[in-house]
């Protein structure tokens, strides 16, 4: 038996202890805990009146509708027990609000009765055990142990017994766009797919490669060669020196790029000799650039 799995019987002794006291403050009132997710129904949940945000932008709002009505919640909301069938908002109410405009009538959410870190954090822990949870999972469980029960990355390794760069991967997911996170969870593609995806830094982009992934087959190996960033190499200096541009070369130039979405540049030498120069840092990006020009 490995060290790890040593380990692991005194943190399930703890909680089971805990759950088999019908006073917790992790079991709610259908006997679901906060590792795993329940159905509530909209109209029981009250916004936080402590949620220091008020201002929600109407167009993300809108966004985030559409994504719900097309692949679901994918992060369940967090909400507390008051008693009577009736709970408050204690994270998520951009998805609340949204879900609330998509017309949903349930939503998921874990649920919380009090404010015990402790209890709470041995849930999530045990929760990340399980074999059977996706990186999104993960993910999330993760953001939630580092942003409800304040723990850093490294306090967090030493918990769930895994490395910092391991919890900073599966995090880093969560900065995709919620299609691809769909995608993730939905087994549409992997992991590695969804890493690599995280060197394209336009969403646009993502969603671009996220569907050649889909719709060619592509390996982890592929994508990953289909986003690395064109390796620069030193030019050598031309035996005439470079000289600046004209104002109308200037503007030639900053409309080339805005009509591109790339940057241009021309290099132009004292004989009147140059190129025109269209810079791209991937080949999704190349792609765009060549569609544009054939049109």
């Amino acid at each position: 038996m490995s060290s790890n799995s040593k380990k692991q019987p005194a943190l399930g002794r703890g909680l089971s202890a805990l759950l088999q006291n019908s006073e917790t403050d992790i079991t709610s009132m259908n006997g679901a805990t906060v590792g795993s997710v329940s159905m509530i129904d909209i109209h029981l949940i009250e916004a936080n009146p402590f949620n220091p945000r008020t201002h929600f932008e109407k167009e993300a709002l809108e966004e985030l509708r559409q994504s719900i009505l097309t692949h679901g919640i994918i992060q369940p909301l967090t909400v507390r027990k008051l008693g009577r069938d009736r709970y408050q908002l204690i994270s998520g109410e951009r998805r609340f609000r949204a879900s609330q405009l998509a017309g949903l009538t349930e939503v998921p959410a874990y649920i919380r009765i009090a404010n015990d870190q402790t209890m709470l954090e041995m849930a999530l822990v045990e929760n990340i055990q399980r074999e059977d949870l996706n990186a999104i999972e993960v993910a999330f469980s993760y953001e939630r142990l580092i942003d409800e029960c304040k723990l850093t990355q490294e306090q967090l390794s030493e918990k769930v017994a895994k490395s910092r760069s391991h919890i900073a991967n599966h995090i880093r997911l969560l900065k995709l766009p919620a299609r691809i996170q769909a995608g993730v969870r939905d087994q549409v593609i992997t992991m590695g797919h969804a890493r690599a995806l995280l060197s394209i830094t336009d969403e646009k982009e993502q969603l671009i490669a996220f569907q050649q992934i889909i719709d060619e087959s592509l390996s982890v190996r592929a994508v990953e060669q289909l986003v690395k960033p064109t390796v620069k190499t030193s030019i050598p200096k031309s035996k005439t020196e470079k000289i600046g541009l004209s104002s109308s070369e200037q503007v030639f130039t900053a409309f080339l790029s805005d009509k591109l979405g790339s940057k241009v540049s021309i290099d132009k030498s004292g004989s009147g000799k140059g190129k025109v120069v269209v810079h791209f840092s991937s080949e999704v990006e190349l792609n765009r650039v060549m569609a544009l020009l054939k049109k």
